[in-house]
């Protein structure tokens, strides 16, 4: 005989599907939204945080525009983000996240390591990053040092940190990629994505005048002598950084 779907069934077709959704959680349990766009992963860490009797999920969402209307919604504490959004970006979300909520704290979950993503989230007003490949303990412990205020960094990146620091990073160290501002670079991953420039004015809220400006200096600052040059980069860089690591 089959068995009916448990109370879960609807949300867990809906997170599959890449919808919006938000869910009740019990008195006394911290409350925990998570920001990805696959859904594998927000399935991974619905089980994991769930399985936490003093944490809960609350919601999750695939992009940053539906993250913003639903954290308002369901009020979480914190805030699990991932870097890379399909159309959007995860340091844009943040900075979003610290105007409309300010006193939610925010944990960025990703894949990079290379460490000027982690010093952009933390400026932008995450209050820890971790890496993907970490163990699901440090994922749990990582989420409650953030929750007590303190900031978490995967050792990984804490030590790519230090060293830059003690080194003494200077404009003529920084490689290409790391003197694009915050914007240049989300338009540069946009780009990679294969968005054009209409589609990434849209998605960005801004002008298409606006975004051939950024494209311009991302140019000067690539070195790239073309549009087309400019768009096989951003697509080499954005595979580059999105392949699992080994």
């Amino acid at each position: 005989m089959v068995e009916p779907p448990g109370p879960d069934w609807e949300l867990r077709r809906k997170a599959r599907s890449g919808d919006t959704i938000m869910k009740p959680t019990s008195s006394g349990q911290r409350r925990v939204f998570i920001v990805d766009d696959h859904p594998l992963v927000r399935e991974w860490l619905t089980t994991l945080i769930d399985q936490q009797p003093d944490l809960a999920v609350c919601g999750e969402a695939a992009t940053a525009s539906e993250a913003v209307r639903a954290i308002i919604a369901s009020k979480p504490e914190v805030a699990i983000v991932d870097i890379s959004l399909e159309r959007s970006s995860g340091i844009e979300l943040i900075k979003d996240l610290r105007k409309t909520c300010p006193t939610l704290v925010v944990l960025v979950l990703s894949m990079h390591e290379e460490s000027h993503y982690a010093e952009r989230a933390l400026r932008a007003g995450a209050k820890g990053y971790i890496m993907k490949r970490e163990t699901t303990k440090k994922v749990i412990d990582a989420i409650r040092t953030v929750l007590k205020g303190q900031f978490y960094l995967s050792d990984a990146i804490a030590q790519l940190i230090t060293t830059q620091f003690v080194e003494g990073k200077t404009l003529s160290t920084l490689s290409p990629i790391e003197q694009l501002s915050d914007r240049e670079l989300t338009v540069f991953d946009l780009l990679g994505q294969g968005l054009g420039t209409r589609l990434i004015a849209e998605t960005l809220r801004i002008s298409v005048k606006t975004v051939q400006a950024y494209c311009a200096r991302i140019k000067e600052k690539l070195n790239l002598g073309s549009a087309t040059e400019l768009m096989r980069e951003a697509m080499r860089h954005y595979e580059s950084r999105n392949q699992p690591p080994k």
